[in-house]
């Protein structure tokens, strides 16, 4: 049954690839929503499977408007579990070759100047112990680039003051190194000595270097909240995201000449492509500045 051969997929993506929660959760919206369609034909079994059965379901997903990004996800997921299938001489088709990807236009990021970050940076009021910690929780972000969800399961533990690098474990539970500048060390040692064991409550186990109110783990939802409220407070009127640091730390280190395997290993991207979209970001900010400042830039009809 395809629905077996699906749980087995998830299996094993959660036991021996040991993915993110996410991505687990993605991939198998993605395979309930294919095996539904293939019910509706009443294809039950993976050998009763065509090649026009694959193209019929990517049709489906176009004609009920789901965007390319979406369609290439759903792709991604099916590839992999058809390649598994192979893998597990279940069929001897590879079906994921039937697959014909979108053509997706990427998005350029969000970005702060560095003058935006310099004023957002300085909107907590430090002498406040939550203030202390919100200082030290956007100077950390911007430091090293970390993912939102990294920085809230940071521990104490993983600071290592005195070769000033941080232990960041990323999607997939995957382990990397990012060194942290002695700014952000110091209000980080700051905020731990002084603030958070205001915040922790008594007789609380948890070992998060940042804690809300309550003294509890700060949610997602909660600091994305902090940051919607101190970048009202620094005039920012660019859309803000908690993700928009992590990009405009990235921009800021290509903009500076970082080596971009450099930037990819601190962002914990598997693959240099997702980088190097802030070579684009970078080239036109270079783009935007020269046309904005260079006297002979423009044709004068077109200043008109």
């Amino acid at each position: 049954m395809i629905d077996h051969l699906a749980d087995n997929f998830i299996n094993y993506i959660t036991v021996e690839k040991g993915l993110s929660n996410n991505t687990i959760e993605s991939y198998s919206r993605d395979l309930k929503q294919f095996t539904d369609f293939l019910a509706a034909l009443d294809i039950k079994e993976v050998k009763q499977l065509t090649k026009q059965n694959i193209l019929e379901y990517m049709n489906h997903l176009k004609q009920n408007g789901r965007r390319p990004t979406t369609i290439s996800r759903n792709i991604t997921t099916l590839r992999n579990f058809f390649r598994f299938l192979v893998r597990e001489k279940v069929i001897e088709i590879d079906y994921s070759k039937y697959f014909e990807v979108p053509h997706i236009y990427k998005k350029l990021p969000e970005v702060l100047s560095i003058t935006e970050i310099n004023n957002l940076l300085s909107a907590p009021d430090h002498s406040t112990s939550l203030g202390l910690r919100d200082k030290a929780m956007f100077e950390l972000l911007y430091a090293s680039g970390l993912r939102v969800s990294e920085l809230l399961s940071t521990e104490s533990a993983d600071l290592n003051f005195e070769l000033g690098y941080l232990r960041v474990y990323g999607k997939g539970s995957k382990e990397r190194i990012v060194p942290v500048g002695s700014i952000a060390l110091e209000w980080c040692r700051k905020y731990i000595n002084e603030s958070r064991p205001q915040l922790a409550v008594e007789n609380s186990r948890t070992s998060l270097m940042f804690l809300n109110r309550d003294g509890h783990a700060l949610s997602r939802q909660g600091f994305w909240k902090i940051i919607k409220h101190y970048a009202k407070i620094a005039c920012i009127t660019k859309k803000i995201s908690p993700h928009v640091i992590r990009h405009s730390f990235a921009t800021h280190l290509l903009e500076n000449d970082a080596d971009l395997r450099a930037v990819q290993e601190m962002l914990g991207h598997s693959d240099i492509s997702t980088t190097q979209i802030y070579t684009h970001v970078s080239n036109k900010m270079l783009r935007d500045v020269y046309k904005r400042t260079h006297p002979r830039a423009e044709l004068e009809d077109e200043k008109k």
